[in-house]
């Protein structure tokens, strides 16, 4: 009996085996059919309405497609399908950013983020940019437009992308819209929000007002340093008069300050980054931190005996990577089709933003310029929808809005407008009314106006195509004159063995003030008057040193308009210009890569001299010290010492800075609190170094020591108690995450988007630039988004990388398969001659007119 029970329980339970491993099977295979069925087309034919001849598409092991079509029509329209077939999800995810329409996907969790963008208002600037485009340049956005919308005639819901799939569980009835012009336009409006919002530092330097006086708040802006380089040396004079800010060389104080000593005005200024922080969770860290490295060696100074230009612009981590990669050839280059082009392009966007052509090539910085105002507006109290201007009132622009929500009501909202631009104190629904002081002449009733650049119709779209064809440098200036919103240091060569600068971009004139406090918005007296004329912005052709090195440094230190008062401090654009110079031999292309992958930290020169100085007295912090003697200061990925020496900074910015600061302004450790610290070592007994709640006062070196202790304490508790086992990308590690779904929240749905984490080496201000945030955590924020080096003796031997992959589809084999190379400072050739691209072809997909079967 016992024996036939036994043999029961063993077949039922192998019966039970046998199911379990069925129905995982059947899961496995699910699964894997849901996530392949989006993976696209790479080869055999395709039939696609509206196309005029056949258009090839050779993709090559990192999944870079090589685009050939007989006409501009078709080139662009097969860019569209491409880009679709690739990152649909990811153009679908923006295009709702871009026109404040994220609660139509994500349900009521986005309305305030809505409120804010439609406060904005980037969509309704984008229509009144397609009102004006010319013939041209609507004739390609909409065969870029009908290239997405083929894909999706063919292509829905999880057979679009996986996140479709997860989308369907939030909401059911969800579907994507067809692609329009408009889609394309919003793409600038992004990422000049993204390069931009210097507003942020107006309203950082309005609040410390609140409890710092006016010198010591500019003691955290302080001057660009006299021995940090600028981009055009070549104009600057043995002089510095300091007439203007262009160099931070003088302290400003706040035209109007009495307007901004009340603490009343500020639940307005806080109440606006609260919307600001919602949309950085989503698109990446913004503005301020955000950089680019980029620069050009003439032949004079190059192995190859031709220019040599480099770029890697700094965006935030995210995956997919926000650049794809793609050759754009027109077979053959004529008139009517003059593109010849490879190199990076927004998926979303027609042609290719940064790259080279078979004449020349360019790369892009951000300027960083103060082109965001906010005005402080006295409304009537009789009226809400009218404001003050020169002692009467005036209606304001009410536009209503329709904001579709996800499983609930739609709802309305009214954006105001005053002369100077949206109100953005509205999108916060708890502010506070104001109060006047007794003392102040101030509006008993306000609200705050932002008055922007890219919230007035842009030329940006004309620009890229025109520098896609431009064949000299008087062309490519030409279509540098519409490069207008978001403003960009553009550096140029070409194969003739030219190197160039150009500086494009809407510049204010301001009647008066230098742009970095709120103003009065009620009169005309901080007014502007008009935009830079282009013929005057800064440019450079040939220059003597034989190079041009842009990293968001100053331009030039004499120069008679103001672009900004906030430059980025220039300490990478040191490292760069050190290695240039200091170069002995003629630079090749792997000293190029050198440079790009440096990890220099210029903070540790400063502060490492100090450390070795104070005085510790145990063996585990003597054996810490040691580590400093005769470090090279490079953040290598496995040092130790470059581990101890950034857990000190954290330490130090805390013990030093903490006390006086609000949390939200606590340091975040960039280039801004290199020059702070800069000068205040050379105060020992400035009062930031006293610790305001301890009973005795504190100077430099004994914050210096405390803080050194801390970081030594801090690494023994988390790596090792042995120094030598300390290992800094162990601490400063990057996860690629989902925009939308990887910050889900819900563990095993980030698990299928989200990659990493992986070790990192350097920190936000050297040259290899992966920045990592003092005030939250080691981890990478910000990194080297892509790295190009062209060779214009040899287009075929230019170089690149980006991150983490061409593909936008999770699984895939190009989702992710660039990190590593990325990560050790690898690339791979950009692919230039027909016969090259055709030698490392992989798979070949033709494009056919429907009409031809």
């Amino acid at each position: 009996m016992k024996n036939s029970r036994k043999g029961w329980l063993r077949k039922r339970l192998k019966i039970t085996l046998i199911f379990l491993s069925v129905l995982g099977l059947l899961l496995v295979g699910f699964a894997t059919y849901t996530v392949r069925q989006s993976f696209p087309q790479e080869s055999g034919t395709i039939q696609i309405p509206q196309l005029k001849a056949e258009v090839t598409v050779r993709r090559d092991k990192w999944g870079i497609p090589h685009i050939y079509a007989a006409n501009s029509h078709d080139l662009f329209m097969a860019q569209g399908y491409i880009h679709a077939q690739d990152r649909f999800w990811q153009m679908d995810f923006w295009r709702h950013i871009g026109s404040g329409r994220l609660s139509e996907m994500f349900g009521s969790s986005q309305v305030d983020t809505d409120k804010y963008l439609r406060t904005m208002g980037w969509a309704r600037v984008a229509q009144q940019e397609i009102q004006e485009i010319n013939a041209e340049m609507k004739a390609y956005l909409e065969a870029y437009a009908d290239g997405v919308n083929a894909y999706l005639r063919e292509h829905q819901g999880s057979a679009l992308s996986l996140e479709y799939t997860v989308l369907k569980f939030l909401n059911p009835g969800y579907q994507p819209e067809p692609w329009q012009i408009l889609h394309s336009l919003t793409w600038g409006k992004v990422m000049a929000y993204d390069l931009g919002r210097n507003f942020q530092s107006e309203i950082e330097r309005t609040i410390l007002l609140k409890t710092l006086n006016p010198n010591q708040v500019e003691e955290l802006f302080p001057p660009y340093p006299q021995d940090l380089p600028v981009i055009l040396p070549e104009f600057q004079k043995k002089e510095n008069t300091g007439t203007q800010r262009q160099g931070n060389t003088q302290s400003y104080l706040p035209a109007s300050s009495s307007l901004l000593d009340s603490p009343d005005v500020l639940p307005a200024l806080e109440s606006i980054t609260k919307p600001m922080m919602a949309l950085e969770q989503l698109i990446g860290p913004t503005g301020i931190g955000i950089g680019s490295n980029s620069w050009v060696i003439s032949g004079q100074r190059t192995a190859i005996g031709k220019p040599i230009l480099a770029n890697d612009p700094h965006l935030g981590v995210q995956i997919p990577s926000i650049w794809y990669e793609v050759g754009l050839h027109c077979t053959p280059k004529n008139a009517e089709c003059p593109y010849n082009v490879s190199g990076f392009s927004f998926a979303g966007m027609i042609g290719v933003i940064i790259g080279h052509s078979d004449r020349i090539a360019w790369g892009v910085t951000n300027v960083q310029s103060d082109v965001m105002d906010l005005y402080i507006e006295k409304i009537n109290p009789k009226n809400p929808n009218q404001y003050e201007v020169n002692g009467k009132w005036v209606d304001m622009q009410l536009v209503p809005e329709t904001i579709q929500i996800a499983g609930s009501q739609p709802i309305v909202q009214t954006v105001r407008y005053t002369r100077h631009g949206p109100i953005l104190s509205d999108v916060s629904p708890n502010l506070k009314q104001f109060q006047p002081s007794q003392s102040l002449e101030l509006p008993q009733n306000y609200a705050v106006a932002l008055r922007w650049t890219a919230l007035e119709p842009s030329k940006l779209g004309y620009a890229v195509p025109q520098i896609n064809r431009a064949q000299n440098w008087q062309e490519f200036r030409t279509a540098a004159s519409n490069y207008d919103v978001p403003a960009q240091n553009l550096v140029y060569a070409d194969i003739d063995g030219n190197i160039g600068y150009q500086m494009p971009g809407k510049f204010p004139i301001r009647a008066q003030g230098d742009g970095r406090y709120p103003v009065p918005g009620w009169t005309d007296e901080y007014e502007w008057q008009g935009y830079i004329d282009f013929e005057k912005l800064p440019k450079s052709f040939n220059p003597p040193q034989g190079y041009i090195a842009t990293a968001n440094n100053l331009v030039m230190r004499e120069y008679p308009y103001l672009i900004t008062a906030d430059w980025v401090y220039g300490y990478r654009a040191q490292r760069i210009v050190e290695m240039i110079s200091q170069q002995t031999q003629p630079i090749s292309l792997k000293g190029v890569q050198r440079i790009q992958g440096d990890d220099r930290n210029l903070n540790a020169q400063t502060l490492v001299p100090l450390l070795q100085s104070i005085t510790v007295d145990t063996p585990r912090l003597q054996a810490a010290q040691k580590l400093l003697q005769d470090w090279n200061l490079q953040l290598g990925m496995t040092s130790p010492v470059a581990a101890l020496f950034e857990v000190f900074w954290k330490h130090l910015l805390a013990d030093t800075f903490h006390d006086q600061l609000p949390e939200k302004y606590f340091p975040h450790g960039g280039d801004r609190w290199y020059a702070v610290v800069a000068n205040l070592v050379k105060q020992p007994n400035s009062a930031w170094w006293d610790n305001r709640n301890t009973p005795k006062v504190e100077n430099r070196d004994q914050i210096l020591r405390q803080s050194f202790i801390e970081a030594v304490n801090e690494l023994e508790r988390i790596q090792s108690k042995d120094p030598n086992n300390w290992n800094w990308g162990k601490l400063h590690t990057i996860t690629f995450r989902n925009a939308t779904l990887g910050k889900s929240g819900v563990a095993p749905i980030e698990a299928l988007f989200n990659r990493g984490a992986f070790a990192t080496s350097g920190n936000g201000e050297t040259v290899n630039a992966n920045r990592w945030r003092a005030n939250k955590s080691f981890e990478v924020t910000d990194i080297p988004s892509l790295r190009m080096i062209v060779d214009l003796g040899n287009l075929d031997n230019s170089v690149a990388i980006h991150t983490p992959g061409q593909s936008g589809h999770a699984f895939h084999r190009h989702y992710n398969d660039m990190v590593e190379p990325w990560r050790k400072i690898e690339y791979h050739q950009i692919l230039w001659e027909s016969k090259n691209v055709t030698e490392n072809t992989t798979a070949t997909l033709r494009l056919i007119p429907k009409l031809l079967e």
